[in-house]
């Protein structure tokens, strides 16, 4: 079995977008660290959209030439690891800006692909990629929709063609969740996905499709890991208090949803979710299964999670491969 270690590389979206430093470099350096101490590659999906308005804007705002110069100097390191970089779209950029003090973001009717036509969201994709191309000469293979908003996937296929990407990485069996600013529906996949291939459909399996999914592990959340999360969270805030100095995009309804509900939901190592890493991959295991994806985002590293994570990856090196989604790309 092969273990992916997957991140996205992002600010917050919410009130505060956090701090390129908070959020992304010193998180992701924590994350490095482990990288190069066990010897193994993860994947960070940089937030493409992100790093277009930060460069358009450094002529106006040389203050932000520091938040470039880290990412790029970060990525450098990501690479010299043998770590992977892949696409990761975020739309709301494209009607967000920077004002001289703060990014301010605008995430109503622009949060996903689908507010925007076909042929603007093919654009977007077609922009963000190419962008990302030039400053980190990677050669794409794989993208992660930002907030798992990755239907329909017919709208962008003919970009993510375009760009050389085959493999998909937004699906995580069984979730779905709709709330004012995005959506998504992933219950017609059935729990505990294998790898499939797919054509225009992410959640339609096709024997002869162009196209790669390499789904996110999922899991069935007990209401009573939710309580668990919530109350450590609050007794020992040190321990489990976020590296990212953000706000995150409402959600409403769902924490009362997760605390009186089984729920589907991905397989993370953010946070508190990183204390069920060891039961998940044992279970993804005994399946069989081809690939343990994990979800985590270096703004909502813990040092819970990194603790956990410094248990985690020696102990599955002995059971399974740390890998990246190079063996899943279509030749």
């Amino acid at each position: 079995m092969k273990c992916i270690l997957s991140f996205d590389y992002e600010l917050f979206f919410g009130p505060e977008t956090g701090s390129v430093f908070k959020c992304m470099i010193e998180p992701t350096d924590r994350l490095l660290d482990l990288a190069e101490r066990f010897e193994i590659p993860m994947v960070f999906f940089v937030d493409a959209g992100f790093l277009w308005q930060l460069n358009a804007h450094l002529e106006q705002y040389p203050a932000l030439k520091s938040d470039f110069d880290a990412i790029s100097q970060q990525i450098a390191r990501m690479k010299h690891l043998g770590c992977d970089i892949q696409l990761h779209v975020h739309p709301h950029w494209e009607r967000s800006f920077y004002d001289g003090q703060k990014w301010n973001v605008n995430t109503d009717g622009c949060y996903k692909l689908a507010d925007f036509s076909d042929e603007e969201a093919q654009a977007i994709v077609l922009k963000y990629g190419r962008f990302l191309k030039d400053l980190t000469g990677v050669q794409l293979t794989t993208y992660r929709a930002g907030g798992w908003c990755i239907q329909p996937f017919s709208q962008i296929s003919t970009a993510l063609s375009e760009l050389g990407i085959s493999v998909d990485s937004s699906v995580f069996p069984g979730g779905q969740f709709e709330s004012p600013h995005y959506d998504f529906d992933f219950s017609a996949v059935p729990p505990f996905s294998k790898t499939y291939t797919f054509e225009s459909d992410v959640c339609v399996q096709t024997d002869s499709g162009s196209f790669v999914e390499v789904p996110i592990s999922s899991w069935r959340y007990s209401p009573l890991f939710y309580w668990e999360l919530y109350i450590k969270g609050r007794l020992n805030r040190a321990t489990h208090k976020m590296w990212g100095d953000g706000m995150f995009l409402a959600q409403p309804g769902r924490k009362k949803s997760v605390l009186t509900n089984y729920t589907w939901n991905h397989v993370s190592c953010d946070g508190y979710y990183a204390r069920l890493l060891p039961v998940q991959f044992n279970r993804y295991l005994r399946m069989n299964h081809d690939a343990f994806v994990v979800i985590g985002h270096p703004k909502g590293l813990t040092h819970f999670a990194l603790e956990r994570l410094e248990l985690f990856i020696p102990w599955a090196k002995n059971k399974a491969n740390f890998s990246t989604y190079e063996s899943f790309v279509c030749k």
